[in-house]
């Protein structure tokens, strides 16, 4: 029954786009215009429908995982559900849909979900050609390779005409490709669609090595039967950034998205965290006032409730307590912030001021 709720869940969804593309096309004297972006409804179809439906991987522990007991954890998580509290006052209202990399930008351009969160790097092919709208960046990441320990393999050069196993349809292929290209390195590439494929093909011995994005590589890892036989290569291939997306033409929906990252990275930098929002709706600060709704009107420009930083960071906390609950020293992973600091700690991570 649910499977078929679902099922027609999407397909009114894609009715209803579907329609408004032919109502906007026909009203559009310049509709031959292909590289013109579709003018969206999608905030007014998100507040109607009181929930949101996210994309994720569902597959990477510390990022988006489905445990045993049905709930879903990760930092991709965590944000759906800040944007959730932000507009419903409720973290809980959200949807889930498990994509996989070939899948996923087709569901948010055709609108089978409303955002993809799904440690997804922000290029400029998918922000142009492939008409996405990218959020501030959550994890500053970079593309490694994880090996057996008993391999002989200790950085790049030793992967010379060996296998290396990586996923298709991603960032990764490519990357690959042009490193070990620009190193005068020959290998052979064990290419696969599916990420779990990927994965169980180079822990059943037939890769030297797999390649993906070191927090990913980090994350499978402790998949493995025995994880402390793999480490990851100090050798890093690339940026990337990765951040929630999601498909280009509505402005209003693309600044909800936008301000809520920003609202948990602010929150982190003026002190503000669940245990404290509460109390500090008391402060004397003039930002922390306007922050969290107590004096302006910050939240009206977005069409939200003038408190809703405040409803973000009491369900869902700011990005620290994020990072650290899902990958820092509250998780399994204990993986130091690096680069994802804030930027007054010699990270990169830095929100636009609230006024």
């Amino acid at each position: 029954m649910l499977r078929m709720n679902q099922y027609v869940s999407k397909l009114a969804r894609l009715l209803v786009l579907t329609s408004l593309a032919l109502i906007l096309a026909a009203c559009d004297p310049n509709s031959n215009n292909t590289s013109k972006p579709l003018t969206r409804d999608l905030w007014s179809r998100i507040k109607a429908s009181k929930q949101l439906v996210c994309g994720i991987s569902g597959e990477l522990p510390g990022f988006s995982f489905v445990g045993t007991d049905g709930e879903y954890s990760g930092i991709d998580v965590d944000i759906c559900r800040a944007i959730a509290a932000g507009i419903f006052n409720n973290p809980n209202a959200v949807e889930y849909r498990t994509l996989n990399s070939k899948e996923r930008f087709t569901a948010l351009q055709t609108g089978e979900v409303d955002i993809l969160s799904r440690n997804t790097s922000w290029t400029f092919g998918r922000a142009t050609a492939q008409g996405l709208d990218f959020a501030p960046v959550i994890f500053y990441d970079g593309q490694g390779l994880m090996v057996r320990k008993n391999g002989g393999i200790k950085s790049l050069k030793d992967l010379k005409d060996k296998a290396i196993c990586v996923q298709t349809g991603t960032t990764t292929e490519q990357n690959l490709a042009d490193q070990m290209r620009k190193r005068n390195i020959t290998y052979k590439p064990v290419v696969f669609e599916d990420v779990n494929v990927t994965f169980a093909t180079y822990s059943e011995g037939r890769c030297d090595a797999v390649t993906a994005d070191r927090s990913a590589l980090l994350s499978r890892r402790s998949t493995l039967a025995k994880a402390n036989d793999h480490f990851i290569l100090n050798d890093v291939l690339s940026s990337e950034p990765l951040a929630p997306a999601i498909a280009k033409g509505d402005t209003r929906w693309s600044d909800i998205v936008k301000w809520t990252v920003y609202t948990l990275i602010k929150a982190e930098e003026l002190g503000i965290n669940s245990q404290n929002v509460s109390q500090l709706k008391n402060s004397s600060d003039p930002e922390i006032k306007r922050f969290l709704g107590v004096e302006g009107s910050l939240g009206a420009g977005l069409g939200l409730t003038n408190d809703f930083a405040f409803n973000v960071i009491k369900h869902v906390g700011n990005y620290g307590e994020i990072y650290q609950r899902n990958l820092g020293t509250k998780s399994s992973f204990n993986l130091p912030r690096g680069q994802n600091q804030l930027w007054n700690q010699n990270g990169l991570l830095y929100a636009p001021p609230f006024r």
